[in-house]
C-alpha cells in the first residue's frame, strides 16, 4: 500500500527527541500498522485502521503526530479519545516517553478525576490532551478546552468508543473542532457499525487492515484442554502451576469470577482480580500485583480485561470460550504482544465450547493444538 522508502526517509528525519526514545525502545524497524499507516498521516490524510491487539498500534500514530506537532503553538493540536482509565493513563505513559527531551507538554482529561485540577493543567497550555469522551465534552462545553487549533483527533480502540451510548459525545467533540482537521481511528476490530460511523465524520478515510502474523509480530500459539465445566477451577490451578510466567485468564460474569478466585485462594494460588465493580485503587493494586509476579494469575471479565498493556503476559486463558469471534481476538491479542518472544492463548473447552474454537480457529486461519496435563507439565496431547 505504501512505498518502504518513503518509511525509511521518515524514521531517518524524525527530530532528535523522538530518534533518541527510537534507540532507547531498541526497536529496529517499524511494525506492519506503522508502516502502512505513517505515510498518510504524515499528508495529513483522515485514516481508519485495524491491526491486531499488541501490534503497535499507539505509536503508529503517535510518532507521526508527535513530528507534526508545531512547538511555537502553545496550544492544544492533537486530541486522543479513549474508553477507559487505563487506556488514557497508557497511552499518556507512551506519549511522555517519547517526548522526552522536547518541549512537548502532555496532559490527560479523565472523568471521575478532580476537574479543576485538569483546567489548571490546560492552563499550561499542554499540546496534546489524552482523554475520556464524557470529561473532554465537559471542558469543551465550559470553554476550558479550546478546539479551534486542534489538528487531529485520534479514536484509540474505536470500537469501543463509537458504539451508541457515546456516540452523541464524539459527534460533538468532533463537531467542536476545525472542518479541516485529520481524524484518525485506530481498532483492533472494526465493526460495519463503526466503519459507517467513522466515515460520516471522516473525510475520505484511507481504510488500513493489518492482519495478524502480518510483518513482525511475535509468535502465538492457540490451544485447548478439554474439560467438564465443574472442572475448570481445578484445570486452571493445574495450567498455572505446569506453566512458568504470567496469565491472565477470561471468565464470562462478575459472580463466577469471585467463586473462583476464593477457591484458587483457598488452595494457595495467588491471584489478582478485575472486574467492572472492582475500585480505581483496587485495580490498580491487582495490576501491580500481577505486574510485579507477586500473583502469577489476574483473572478478569471481558469489560475489566480492555485497554491493559502489560507487555510480558504469556497465557491468555480462556475459562469460558466467548460468545463472538471478536471478542476472542481482542482477549487473545493480550499475549504475544510486541517486545515479547511468543505468546499462548489457552481455552479450557467443554464440548460446546470446542465446536466453537474450532470455527473461531478456522476463521483466523491458525492451527489448534489440544493439550494435556501429564505428571504437572502442559503437553501436547498425542491422543488426538
Amino acid at each position: 500500500m505504501t512505498n518502504a522508502h518513503s518509511n525509511t526517509d521518515f524514521y531517518a528525519a524524525l527530530p532528535p527527541f523522538l530518534k533518541n526514545a527510537w534507540e532507547k525502545a531498541q526497536f529496529t524497524e517499524p511494525t506492519a500498522i506503522q508502516q502502512q499507516a505513517t505515510p498518510f498521516i504524515m499528508e495529513g490524510r483522515d485514516v481508519l485502521a485495524e491491526a491486531p491487539t499488541g501490534s503497535g498500534k499507539t505509536l503508529a500514530y503517535l510518532l507521526p503526530l508527535l513530528d507534526k506537532i508545531d512547538f511555537n503553538q502553545k496550544q492544544v493540536q492533537i486530541v486522543i479519545l479513549a474508553s477507559s482509565h487505563e487506556l488514557v493513563m497508557q497511552i499518556h505513559q507512551e506519549v511522555q516517553k517519547w517526548t522526552e527531551g522536547s518541549n512537548i507538554k502532555s496532559t490527560t482529561l479523565i472523568g471521575g478525576a478532580n476537574v479543576k485540577r485538569q483546567i489548571e493543567k490546560l492552563k499550561k497550555k499542554p499540546q496534546v490532551v489524552i482523554g475520556t469522551p464524557g470529561r473532554v465534552l465537559e471542558l469543551i462545553n465550559q470553554k476550558k478546552l479550546k478546539m479551534h487549533e486542534v489538528k487531529t483527533v485520534v479514536f484509540d480502540e474505536g470500537d469501543q468508543l463509537l458504539i451508541p451510548e457515546h456516540q452523541d459525545t464524539i459527534e460533538r467533540i468532533v463537531k467542536s473542532t476545525l472542518r479541516e482537521r485529520q481524524l484518525l481511528l485506530f481498532s483492533a476490530t472494526v465493526s460495519e457499525h463503526v466503519q459507517r460511523k467513522a466515515k460520516e465524520m471522516m473525510d475520505d478515510p484511507e481504510i488500513i487492515n493489518v492482519q495478524q502474523g502480518e510483518g513482525n509480530q511475535p509468535e502465538v500459539e492457540h490451544a485447548y484442554i478439554p474439560c467438564e465445566a465443574r472442572e475448570k477451577v481445578d484445570t486452571l490451578r493445574k495450567v498455572i502451576h505446569a506453566i512458568d510466567g504470567k496469565a491472565l485468564a477470561f471468565v464470562r460474569d462478575v459472580g463466577n469470577l469471585q467463586v473462583m478466585a476464593e477457591k484458587l485462594a483457598y488452595r494457595g494460588l495467588s491471584v489478582a482480580v478485575l472486574h467492572g465493580d472492582t475500585k480505581k485503587q483496587d485495580r490498580a493494586k491487582a495490576i501491580q500485583a500481577f505486574r510485579s509476579g507477586e500473583a502469577p494469575l489476574l483473572l478478569a471479565t471481558d469489560v475489566a480485561g480492555r485497554g491493559l498493556d502489560i507487555s510480558d503476559i504469556t497465557h491468555v486463558i480462556h475459562v469460558d470460550v466467548p460468545d463472538e469471534l471478536d471478542q476472542y481476538i481482542h482477549r487473545s491479542g493480550r499475549t504475544g504482544r510486541l517486545g515479547s518472544e511468543q505468546g499462548t492463548v489457552l481455552s479450557l473447552t467443554t464440548k460446546e465450547e470446542e465446536k466453537e474454537l474450532h470455527k473461531y480457529a478456522k476463521k483466523l486461519n491458525v492451527p489448534l493444538h489440544k493439550k494435556a496435563l501429564y505428571k504437572g507439565k502442559l503437553r501436547d496431547d498425542s491422543k488426538q
